[in-house]
């Protein structure tokens, strides 16, 4: 794999990341919205949530983003 096609697969991580961070969002919202904060779902999610911000952000550092 040469630099062009690591460069490439690291863009197509970044989008990923950000693609299942939107889903993770829009899952919290739903049970934000039942009223379903305490459970053990909302909880593993939030995890989850927080676990993307920490790796998009790490991209983001580097300037692997897209634009």
């Amino acid at each position: 794999m040469d630099d062009l096609e690591r460069l490439a697969a690291y863009d197509r991580m970044y989008v990923d990341l950000l693609r299942e961070q939107a889903g993770v969002l829009d899952k919290l919202e739903g049970l934000r919205s039942a009223g379903k904060q305490r459970g053990a779902t909302y909880q593993q999610l939030l995890a989850q949530k927080l676990t993307l911000q920490n790796l998009i952000g790490r991209f983001e550092i580097y300037g692997i983003k897209t634009e």
